[in-house]
């Protein structure tokens, strides 16, 4: 063999050999972001989400006034110029409102999905990691929280509470974690068998370490996905206790209440600046957040390589 052809074997083999541990850093964060942004719908619903974030983040400096009564302006004004999307009943600024609306809406879904996530992971990691006995006794009291009439149950809860956005918060998430318990168990019934699993057992690894370390971390893509559509779904309970009255209180803005002036059927033949707007945006923020979440949903699932 020529001193030439050794040269080019050795560069081939050095081409091959840097060329494979870029390939293998590709990590999973990588190969779930770009399957995601595969995803035309979930990517365009996660822009839509992060304006409407960043407009109840930064209310106070684009609506700066959702409490103040414009006297001068009048009751039921059309938009206009000086007030871009009329004033309500009592001549406040429907659009400070509005804007002041979505941080409380919100707040409630993302407080409520996180004290439902912190119980349902709890119960269903203790029911899935321990099995029998616990095992039995949780799911039985898991299947009671299932086959209640969630939204029953939180009116007659916030009835006897009083209505304000604390308990709103809590009643929602304390009723809504049964579905994510079962999630959490299914996955740790399957994560408990696997060898690495078996190998921490065998070296004496602590079973909080074992369920810190190696198998919560192998939950983080279902519950975030979980916690996508549990969002929705505490804004829209939110929405439609605000609306009966049950909900957060005026004069503190949110979308439900906003709507309680739909009511009124003057109101909803001519004066459509009422209710509209937030009707609107409860629609526009749950359908965006579903869409992202199917989107989550197909990132974060290894087989969607191979079905694409």
């Amino acid at each position: 063999m020529t001193k030439s052809s050794a040269q080019t074997i050795g560069s081939i083999g050095r081409s091959d050999t840097a060329e494979q541990p870029a390939f293998q850093a590709q990590t999973l964060r990588q190969r779930s972001w770009r399957r995601f942004r595969r995803h035309k719908a979930a990517v365009l619903s996660a822009g839509i989400l992060a304006v409407v974030i960043l407009a109840a983040i930064f209310a106070p400096l684009i609506a700066p006034h959702p409490f103040e009564i414009n006297i001068e302006a009048g009751i039921y004004q059309p938009p206009s110029a000086e007030f871009w999307l009329g004033t309500d009943s009592v001549a406040r600024d429907v659009w400070s409102r509005l804007i002041y609306g979505g941080r409380v809406s919100l707040l409630v879904g993302v407080a409520a999905v996180t004290i439902s996530l912190l119980i349902g992971t709890l119960i269903g990691g203790i029911a899935g990691y321990y099995r029998d006995p616990l095992d039995g006794v949780l799911m039985r009291v898991t299947d009671v929280f299932l086959a209640l009439p969630t939204l029953i149950i939180v009116l007659a809860v916030v009835s006897l509470l009083g209505p304000s956005i604390r308990n709103l918060i809590l009643v929602i998430g304390f009723l809504s974690w049964a579905g994510i318990a079962r999630l959490v168990r299914g996955q740790l019934l399957s994560l408990r068998e696997r060898d690495y699993v078996l190998a921490a057992h065998c070296i004496g690894t602590r079973n909080w370490r074992i369920m810190m370390i190696h198998l919560l971390p192998n939950l983080v893509g279902p519950l975030t996905v979980a916690a996508t559509f549990g969002v929705a779904e505490a804004i829209l309970t939110e929405a439609s206790l605000s609306y009966l009255g049950l909900g957060v209180q005026v004069p503190m803005p949110s979308w439900g209440n906003m709507l309680e002036g739909a009511k009124q059927v003057s109101i909803l033949k001519s004066r459509g600046w009422i209710w509209i707007p937030p009707g609107l945006m409860i629609a526009i923020t749950v359908l965006n957040i579903n869409l992202m979440g199917d989107g989550l949903r197909d990132a974060l699932d290894p087989r969607s390589d191979q079905t694409q």
